[in-house]
Formats: structure tokens, C-alpha cells, sequence
């Protein structure tokens, strides 16, 4: 299944996460996941395995152009000449020509943003980013983007699961063409909220899915790109078949109403890197 971003671009609506993720063991995620039918790899400067990803790309045998790829800015970099510097190092260390789609990580101070995302919207007009966007970034982080952007981002990757559901967010987001991506779909380290909620259970054995496979499937029922994190064979298998489900609008009501805005990572303006 993909989606069609504001620019005509296509993306896998899933992915494979690498957060967390050393070198050895997202060499073999990524290469498991390529070879059982994933086409959507993400990974970030700062989780160190860029290079990891980039050798499995290579070793799966399938052309570069069947491939989404998404890489990300830090924020130590960020800012115009060393979004540029940033970036180069990134490709060198994938190995690849271009990126599919280039974030900027987590907002910074509104002017410093404003200077790394026109860095990016260079690399999109040169052809070395086929889509540029945003990470971490909330309604008003876009709305001081839009006062100096002139390319809508493409996607904005945000903390999003059954019980951080964004919905405030999510219509901002589409009601001006930028396509909410989930990172933690399955609560990462706090999984085991996830796995022990009895609505989910109920929905899981009602279709003779899993868990996860619910929390995941719910979110691309809401158009919402999700990419779930795992360095275990069967559980990326596993993840990837969510497609293969179909929720009901009994299912989905009852999904809705698991939103608690329980957030599970840094609040984007209380960052302190």
C-alpha cells in the first residue's frame, strides 16, 4: 500500500524503523525486511547506523529506485551551510546517490529552522532529496516554517500510537498537504501497555491478528504513514502484514477512544539538545 505525497511522490505507508537499532543488528533488519517485502527504510544521523543501512540496501539486490529511503538532520547540525555538510556526510555514509526524503530531526529556534530548511529545499530542487519535511515539529513549529518555506513539506514524522493519537495535528498536517508519519506506533519501551490492553486484545483475537497488527493497521486506516521499529525476523514479517487486515468502524471507534495523549518521548519545546 502507498500514498501519494503533495508533490506526486509515492511512500510505502510502512516502513521499517531503525531507532535504536546498532550497527550489526540494523544490517540484518534492514536486509531481512527488503528481502520479505518492505520498500520503505527509515534511519537518522544520530542513530549511528546510516552506514549499517546503506550496505543492506546494497546487499538485498533490489534497485535503489524500488526503495524509499529517509534519513534525517541533527540538531547540532542544524542551520544552512551545516545542513549542507550534514547531509553530504549522510549520503557518504548510506552509500547512495540521493535519499528519498530528508527531515529535519526535532525544531529548533524558529530562525535557525527556518535557515536548515532552506538548505533542504536546495537539496529538493538539485535532486538529492526527492521529498524534504519535518520531525517532532507541532501546528505552531509549521506554522512559523510556512512564513519563510517555499516548499510545503512533504511529511512531518511525529510520536504517534493508539494512545498519542494526534488528531488536532493530523488535520493541520493534511488540510495543507503534509502527510503525518508515526514513529513508536507500538509505544516502544512502554510496549507492554500496548500488549495488555484489553480493547486491543478483543480486537486482535476478533480478526485472529495481533496485537500489534491492530495498533498498527488503525493508523494506516488513518492515513497516517507508520514505521514500526524491530530487529527480530518474525516480528518485522509480522509488522508488514498488518496490511493484510481489515478494521471495522466498530474496530476503529473503539480504537479512538484508547487516546489518552499519553506521550512518550520529549516535548519538542522543551528540548534541551
Amino acid at each position: 500500500m502507498i500514498f501519494t505525497l503533495n508533490n506526486g511522490q509515492t511512500i510505502p505507508a510502512i516502513g521499517l524503523g531503525t531507532f535504536r537499532a546498532e550497527e550489526k543488528d540494523a544490517y540484518e533488519a534492514v536486509l531481512h525486511a527488503l528481502k520479505n517485502g518492505y520498500r520503505h527504510i527509515d534511519t537518522a544521523a544520530i542513530y549511528q547506523n546510516e552506514e549499517a543501512v546503506g550496505r543492506a540496501i546494497k546487499d538485498s539486490g533490489i534497485p535503489r529506485e524500488d526503495i524509499f529511503v529517509t534519513t534525517k538532520l541533527w540538531n547540532g547540525d542544524q542551520g544552512y551551510l551545516s545542513t549542507k555538510r550534514a547531509f553530504k556526510k549522510s549520503l557518504e555514509r548510506l552509500g547512495l546517490d540521493y535519499v528519498d526524503l530528508y527531515l529535519i530531526h526535532w525544531p529548533k529556534n524558529y530562525a535557525k529552522t527556518a535557515d536548515s530548511y532552506q538548505a533542504l529545499e536546495e537539496l529538493y530542487q538539485d535532486g538529492l532529496a526527492l521529498n524534504i519535511g519535518v520531525s517532532n515539529f507541532l501546528i505552531h513549529h509549521l506554522e512559523h516554517l510556512f512564513e519563510t518555506a517555499e516548499i510545503v513539506p512533504q511529511v512531518n514524522q511525529v510520536e504517534t500510537h493508539v494512545m498519542l493519537q494526534n488528531e488536532k495535528l493530523q488535520e493541520f498536517c493534511m488540510k495543507n498537504g503534509i502527510y503525518l508519519e508515526a514513529y513508536a506506533p507500538l509505544m516502544s519501551h512502554h510496549i507492554k501497555d500496548l500488549l495488555e490492553n484489553e480493547t486491543l486484545k478483543g480486537i486482535a483475537t476478533k480478526h485472529d491478528a495481533t496485537i500489534a497488527q491492530v495498533a498498527i493497521k488503525y493508523l494506516v486506516d488513518r492515513d497516517i504513514i507508520v514505521l514500526p521499529k524491530s530487529v527480530t525476523a518474525a516480528r518485522i514479517e509480522e509488522n508488514l502484514a498488518s496490511l493484510n487486515l481489515t478494521l471495522d468502524d466498530e474496530d476503529r471507534e473503539k480504537l479512538r477512544k484508547l487516546n489518552r495523549g499519553r506521550k512518550l518521548f520529549p516535548e519538542p519545546d522543551n528540548i534541551d539538545f
